[in-house]
């Protein structure tokens, strides 16, 4: 098994107790966060420490000021790039995640902006949800359970 390096990448977040969760997530399975600015809190916001609880300490963050920044710097191939959005076609249980995956998320009240959901149409992917009843997910539980399945061929638990 290949070690996995997949990132957990938070376009815009606005709520630090989600951001924090998500930073436990990586945590625990060893991916790194990133972070895309503008963020909607501080990094160093108490609420998004406290969500992280006392592992905040050992998450590998990265920060870019902009989308386009973070696609200069890390250059993804069009195969690492998975795209969450409730709208999406093809259901995240579909791809077969490389270990050096990148799964995108966007702001908890707009999703990701429209231009990158554009530039990169082929790459969304969804989680399905079998009632009518809920519109959307919390953005901390859509990443835990992204996170899960894309590292799931790569680790054994």
């Amino acid at each position: 098994m290949t070690s996995p390096s997949i990132s957990i990448v938070l376009v815009h977040p606005e709520i630090p107790g989600n951001t924090g969760a998500a930073g436990r997530t990586c945590v625990a399975l060893d991916m790194e966060l990133v972070l895309i600015h503008p963020l909607g809190f501080e990094i160093s916001d108490s609420r998004v420490k406290r969500s992280g609880l006392d592992y905040w300490q050992h998450i590998r963050l990265a920060e870019f000021a902009s989308w386009e920044a973070f696609l200069k710097a890390r250059a993804p191939r069009g195969d690492q790039l998975y795209l969450f959005e409730e709208y999406a076609d093809r259901s995240f249980y579909e791809p077969d995640y490389p270990a050096d995956a990148f799964l995108v998320f966007g702001c908890e009240t707009k999703g990701l902006p429209p231009e990158i959901v554009e530039a990169h149409r082929a790459q969304l992917v969804g989680l399905p949800m079998r009632s009518d009843k809920v519109r959307s997910l919390n953005l901390a539980n859509t990443v835990t359970a992204a996170a899960y399945q894309a590292v799931r061929r790569h680790i054994s638990l």
